[in-house]
């Protein structure tokens, strides 16, 4: 069915903090809106009330028609200890939850006690609604067309009732759920940064389901690239300004218009605030000549002269009124806030002294990781190169990457890392500052050079105040984890600096940041990315391939 999401005046929040509100939106069918803002601006906060899985603090959120199926995909992947990948399609296309109301309303058909229902609807047009409900969702047929999905994305995980989703890589967690919105037949998508951990095909099979899609769709994503092929329409959550606005046209339309906006605000107010600083210049001036005048009046008059005393009193008056009238002037201008200045992640890379010239060798190198194998290759990197790594989900970039940087033995072959060798790091999982220890506390594990004032300032330069780092590092969001990452590489001096989906999770405004802090950047380089814009904007000597195992030079 066609359905429209209307929101008036919604606002929302955490605790007693308001991110955003008296925000109005209506998605009708077709439409594809793009939400942007930078992290903590409430986006994610946004989907959930929209999803109804929130209440907000003030507002509304309708749907027409009411029973319209609204589907949600968080940004992180859920993987519950125990279910299956087709368990986790189920529940992630609304199956699950469909069929259990449909078995609750055919139980209570079946029962022939007099017990009415509890919201004194007749159990036939319960159990009517219910089966319209799980026909909608696609359960009827979803163990048919699960493995011709799943085939088609390259996933070959066996019986995916069998299969755990824990036991999979991050790359095909992102497929999995990739299939599960293939698979599903929502009226309105929600999707909070959707192409997290999908490759390049991943990423064209995601744009190809959301431009073809009937119904509307709300998404977050920090991939330029993805919202500049996908959306009509950008809502942007400006938290520096306290304000939300819609802009029309494309994601490339919204950047040139909002550019055009800040800069006639900033004009707007440079005139204001030049004009008000003439005004009160030229009253403090006629003060200062009025209260002249009046002590020249006093010792230049003798008492007798009563014509000069009067002729210098009316010239005080005059003064005096040219005083007045200018500060009416000034309280009937009209005031313009300043706009105030957004939050912006800016920072260096550490440096370290050179490293050998040879960084890393593979010869001949064969690593295996379970049924996978990469290799044999032959690689070499030396000091100072910028290395671009893309591929497929599962081809062994992250083999790779362990293999470079001496963390797997080789099966077969040789592998070398050089001298003075200084590592800095941001891995796909972001697991190198996580666990139950406050973020401040792990942090100061890793830089012993600091105090602990230092540590505290300099991850508040990323945006990590006292109530992120007084809380236990797994309990902060994926973004904020990057931004933590991002600390750390200023912190340590590094010559070999290792990324692996860095833009994951991060901020449009945060990714523009990184890109311009690694054009200064001058040690070695290894990017392993899939965000398209990010391989056009940053320079890079070389570019491997890996595909199945195999890496080629392009």
């Amino acid at each position: 069915m066609t359905a429209t999401l209307v929101a008036k005046g919604l606002a929302g929040g955490y605790a007693h903090r308001t991110l955003f509100e008296s925000l109005d939106l209506t998605v009708a069918p077709g439409d594809v809106v793009g939400v942007v803002g930078v992290n903590g601006s409430g986006k994610s906060t946004l989907l959930s009330l929209l999803a109804g899985l929130a209440e907000p603090q003030s507002g509304t959120v309708s749907l027409a028609p009411a029973d319209a199926f609204v589907g949600w995909l968080p940004q992180e992947h859920e993987r519950i200890p125990g279910e299956t990948v087709a368990g986790y399609i189920a529940r992630r296309t609304g199956c699950t939850q469909a069929t259990l109301e449909m078995d609750a309303a055919a139980s209570a058909l079946g029962d022939l006690s007099p017990t009415p229902h509890p919201n004194g609807l007749d159990p036939a047009d319960v159990y009517s609604a219910a089966l319209e409900r799980w026909l909608a969702s696609g359960a009827a047929d979803l163990d048919e067309r699960m493995p011709v999905v799943l085939a088609d994305l390259g996933l070959t995980l066996g019986a995916a009732d069998a299969t755990l989703m824990t036991a999979l890589s991050g790359g095909q967690a992102a497929r999995v759920g990739l299939g599960a919105l293939l698979l599903s037949r929502f009226d309105i998508v929600l999707l909070d940064e959707p192409t997290n951990d999908l490759d390049l095909d991943g990423l064209e099979r995601l744009e190809s389901f959301v431009t073809g899609l009937r119904g509307g769709v709300v998404l977050v994503s920090h991939d330029r690239e993805f919202l500049a092929r996908c959306v009509t329409r950008v809502l942007e959550l400006d938290l520096a300004q306290g304000a939300n606005r819609i802009f029309g046209g494309g994601y490339d339309s919204y950047l040139e218009e909002r550019e055009t906006t800040r800069r006639h605000k900033r004009e707007h107010y440079d005139e204001f605030a030049e004009k008000k600083a003439d005004l009160v210049g030229r009253a403090r001036t006629q003060r200062e000549w009025s209260s002249q005048g009046v002590r020249n009046a006093l010792k230049k008059a003798p008492d007798n002269d009563k014509i000069r005393r009067k002729a210098s009193a009316e010239s005080s008056e005059k003064q005096a009124q040219k005083v007045r009238q200018m500060e009416s002037r000034i309280a009937r201008l009209e005031e313009v806030d300043e706009p105030r200045k957004e939050w912006q992640l800016e920072f260096t890379i550490g440096s370290a002294p050179r490293s050998s010239s040879v960084v890393s060798t593979l010869s001949n190198a064969v690593f295996r990781q379970g049924d996978f194998t990469l290799g044999p290759v032959s690689l070499q990197v030396n000091a100072g190169e910028r290395i671009g790594i893309t591929g497929p989900n599962g081809a062994g970039k992250s083999t790779l990457l362990r293999a470079l940087l001496g963390r797997q033995v080789p099966d077969a072959g040789l592998a070398g890392l050089g001298a003075s060798v200084s590592i800095g790091e941001i891995d796909q999982a972001r697991a190198q500052l996580d666990g139950t220890r406050a973020l401040a506390s792990s942090f100061e594990e890793l830089v012993p050079d600091l105090s602990t004032a230092e540590v505290r300032t300099l991850l508040a330069k990323f945006g990590l105040k006292a109530d992120h780092v007084n809380r236990p590092a797994a309990d902060l969001s994926p973004g904020e984890r990057t931004r933590a990452g991002l600390a750390l590489l200023q912190a340590r001096g590094i010559n070999l600096l290792v990324l692996d989906e860095p833009t994951n999770h991060l901020d449009l405004a945060a990714i523009e940041q990184l890109e311009q802090a690694l054009e200064s950047y001058s040690g070695t380089l290894l990017l392993v990315t899939h965000d398209r814009r990010m391989l056009t904007n940053v320079h890079t000597d070389r570019h491997w391939q890996v595909e199945n195992g195999q890496v080629t030079e392009a």
